[in-house]
């Protein structure tokens, strides 16, 4: 999946050039759903599925990444248990080590593709928030890969939180996660990976809005002049509505002034099911 092919993609499904059967029902969607879907603990069902292309930084390597998010919040008297997953099926041709977020690359002449490592998160946040949203609760890392290069062989737990405001059409927030290995293959290497997403999203109107969010990674088990991983980028998203059914489509790119990468795109398409 090549950077031109996720930027038409994104071309097609929210320009004019939609196809007829489907302009006819694209109707720009409200603020605050396009808000309430920028909001990690929000009480709202949603289906994210992200694709990502990745491209090394010395070498000719290539990663590709298919990652489904779904997100099913329940209620819990006075606060909300957002239950949130990462399901990463990926595709590697690569020639080098270094680090991809949500999965675990390394060794050289890698040629390969399968399930990654499923995690869980499950943030506890106020049902009813206020000025400032929270949420914090525990993650879990299970080694569900079918192939070793796609993960590691630990079962690792930690803790994440997120905090978040939003302020007119802004939405501004930080989720901070570390993981630690528990359990597994005595023989694999432990699992001490830290992880700090800041989130800066601008609501325009007819459901577009501008976005950052880069992911910046550190493996504490690496030496300190490979450890980290720092994107900076953004992009632009556009929430709509098929019908009834609200969709946010949303294309970023990243370059990386730390870590092996040189570049990353992602276009994603996240499915929306109000309560």
């Amino acid at each position: 999946m090549k950077i031109r092919l996720l930027a038409f993609s994104f071309f097609i499904l929210v320009s004019g050039l939609t196809p007829a059967t489907l302009l006819a029902q694209e109707k720009p969607a409200g603020g605050d759903l396009a808000k309430q879907s920028q909001n990690p603990v929000g009480n709202l069902i949603s289906v994210p599925i992200e694709f990502w292309h990745h491209e090394s930084k010395d070498v000719d390597a290539s990663a590709n990444l298919i990652i489904a998010k779904p997100v099913y919040p329940v209620n819990i008297g006075s606060l909300n248990l957002i239950n949130r997953f990462i399901v990463p099926y990926t595709g590697l041709d690569a020639d080098f080590s270094g680090d991809i977020p949500d999965i675990n690359l390394g060794g050289t002449g890698i040629d390969e593709s399968g399930l990654g490592n499923i995690q869980y998160t499950g943030f506890f946040s106020p049902a009813t928030p206020g000025k400032v949203i929270w949420g914090v609760g525990p993650v879990f890392e299970f080694p569900t890969h079918t192939k070793d290069i796609l993960g590691s062989d630990k079962f690792s737990a930690g803790v994440s939180a997120v905090v978040l405001s939003m302020p007119g059409n802004w939405v501004v927030g930080m989720l901070v996660q570390n993981l630690w290995s528990l359990a597994g293959d005595s023989q694999a290497a432990d699992v001490n990976k830290f992880t700090f997403q800041y989130f800066l999203n601008y609501n325009l109107d007819k459901g577009w809005y501008l976005t950052t969010a880069p992911t910046i990674t550190a493996d504490w088990e690496k030496p300190s002049s490979e450890r980290w991983s720092v994107p900076w980028g953004g992009g632009v998203g556009r929430l709509v509505k098929f019908g009834k059914q609200p969709v946010d489509f949303k294309l970023q790119y990243y370059g990386y002034s730390e870590g092996n990468l040189k570049n990353s795109a992602m276009f994603s398409v996240k499915f929306l099911f109000p309560k």
